[in-house]
């Protein structure tokens, strides 16, 4: 059984890392910063989320998993809370999104 939990706890990991790698290759790449907001936006949630899930398998049932439960929601609420308060704020301040028009 725990080698299960261990396997578990490492693909969690290891798919936590490869969200946030992402994210942050794409907010290098990305053109403007609508779009890198939504790479960061989406892959840090899911980075985080996976991470703290596979914190959770190796800690098993303690204390130290009831604070990684606290975490992870405050992490899945917070996270697209503040990337759509920074897209709401971008926008008051008139920041125009990059548009182009490529043709078939």
């Amino acid at each position: 059984m725990q080698t299960i939990l261990d396997a578990l706890s490492w693909i969690c990991l290891l798919g936590g890392a490869f969200f946030v790698l992402v994210g942050a290759i794409g907010v290098l790449r990305f053109p403007d910063f609508y779009s890198r907001l939504h790479a960061v936006g989406v892959c840090d949630t899911m980075g985080a989320g996976l991470i703290i899930l596979g914190l959770m398998f190796q800690s098993g049932l303690a204390l130290t998993t009831i604070k990684l439960v606290l975490i992870l929601y405050f992490v899945l609420f917070t996270g697209p809370t503040a990337t759509h308060a920074l897209a709401a704020a971008a926008l008051q301040g008139k920041l125009k999104p990059l548009v182009t028009n490529r043709e078939p």
